[in-house]
């Protein structure tokens, strides 16, 4: 690129892979200058999630797996961080290692997980092989990948312990309540699919009118994810932005907010979810966080994860002035608290990227142990065996094209149904 100035690469496939990668670049390399590379998607995050982030990248674009083989900024990077499914990261690891096999220098390619490991452990884990180096959370986290790794013969020094590298923020001060600085704020962080049935989405709205009923000095929060038009890494139904507008009455302290996670913690004196990645940042910072019990504890949900946390709690105690705190043995196996989460990994980067050469890129699935699963694989991102793309180029994507086909269904739906069939009921209505 003809440049001295040092540059780290960040590829995205969705609003939380772009903030978590995005965070572990600037922490891992914190002098390079960050070269976005977004997938198209059909969770491809839109311009106000990218900047939500609050990290400007100083080039962006939006790019196929097939354009990313052949990009320089690639090629001539110090650092490549991937935030996108296992998938992507396995179509990446094969054809990049083929196509930089031979050369005299390569970035450091760098995979992880953006939130709490509650599911898919073995599947998600064999796909990032091959990866220099894969962010594990906590130590918890990084025992159990290492155990994986070392039963499939996978270098287990891959796995480098490091927080979630979005973490931070000021800590948590309950002494501002009782100053009247402001009045005690409750927070309910929503999830995209869980709970996901229409009937219990609007029956969470029912617990936090309650909520805020009950205790009209709190001011009581809605935090969505997405604002209309937008999606997630999980395709949301049932908004509660529409939920939310179809209440007839609702309480004047229950309020909708947007925006960074981050901001909206910093007024939080009790974080409400089911099983949320705001959970983590709301221990990390010390304030009270509720696991919702309501719909039970269940690996499907993600809340088993918290099951020693002693964050576990149901809407009816929070009701009756229940404010959960986290044991600090349990949030220290996960990585919570800690001043500098990504210190470590920052060692080993900087000690990658002072050899010489690094290896070939090798993932654990190939032409000879998982031929049929591999090549399925690599064809969902116009990949082929060879590390080249197929012929015919987003052709060879079926699947993600029927995906933005359904969005894009999805959303005229929802427009119908929100904005469109209030007007023929009142037109009808004589209205």
């Amino acid at each position: 690129m003809g440049s001295a100035v040092p540059r780290a690469v960040v590829l995205a496939d969705s609003d939380s892979r772009w903030k978590w990668a995005a965070h572990a670049a600037r922490r891992l390399a914190p002098q390079h200058a960050v070269d976005a590379r977004f997938l198209l998607t059909p969770t491809t995050p839109t311009e106000r999630q990218i900047a939500e982030v609050g990290i400007a990248p100083d080039t962006s674009r939006h790019v196929t797996c097939a354009e990313l083989l052949d990009d320089p900024a690639l090629a001539e990077a110090d650092l490549l961080v991937v935030g996108a499914i296992g998938g992507t990261v396995l179509a990446l690891v094969h054809s990049l290692g083929m196509a930089w096999d031979g050369a005299a220098r390569r970035p450091v390619v760098v995979s992880g997980y953006v939130g709490v490991v509650y599911e898919n452990l073995v599947d998600g884990l064999l796909l990032r092989v091959g990866s220099d180096m894969v962010l594990a959370n906590g130590a918890d986290d990084a025992r159990r990948f290492r155990d994986v790794y070392r039963s499939i013969g996978a270098d287990p020094s891959a796995v480098v312990e490091a927080g979630l590298p979005f973490l931070g923020g000021r800590r948590h001060d309950p002494s501002a309540v009782g100053r009247g600085d402001r009045p005690f704020t409750v927070c309910f962080a929503v999830q995209p699919t869980v709970p996901a049935s229409r009937a219990a989405r609007a029956g969470l709205l029912d617990k936090l009118q309650r909520h805020a009923r009950r205790f009209p000095d709190r001011e009581v929060l809605l935090k969505l994810r997405t604002r209309e038009g937008e999606t997630t890494s999980r395709i949301e139904r049932f908004p509660y932005q529409e939920l939310y507008d179809e209440l007839p009455d609702p309480p004047p302290n229950l309020t909708v907010v947007h925006g960074d996670m981050g901001q909206v913690l910093d007024r939080t004196d009790l974080l409400v979810t089911v099983s949320s990645t705001a959970a983590m940042e709301a221990v990390h910072r010390g304030i009270p966080t509720a696991i919702l019990t309501d719909y039970g504890i269940r690996e499907a949900h993600g809340n088993h994860y918290f099951l020693d946390s002693g964050l576990l709690a149901s809407w009816a105690q929070l009701d009756e002035g229940l404010v959960p705190r986290a044991d600090p043995a349990w949030a220290a196996r996960q990585g919570l608290g800690q001043r500098d989460p990504l210190a470590a990994a920052r060692t080993r980067f900087t000690q990658l990227r002072g050899r010489m050469s690094l290896p070939r890129m090798r993932p654990y699935y190939t032409p000879a142990n998982a031929s049929d699963y591999l090549e399925t694989l690599l064809m969902r991102h116009g990949l082929g065996l060879s590390g080249r793309p197929l012929p015919g180029g987003a052709a060879g994507n079926p699947t993600a094209m029927r995906k933005l086909i359904q969005r894009g269904a999805g959303g005229i739906y929802r427009v119908g149904r929100a904005r469109v069939a209030p007007v023929i009921r009142r037109l009808a209505q004589g209205q």
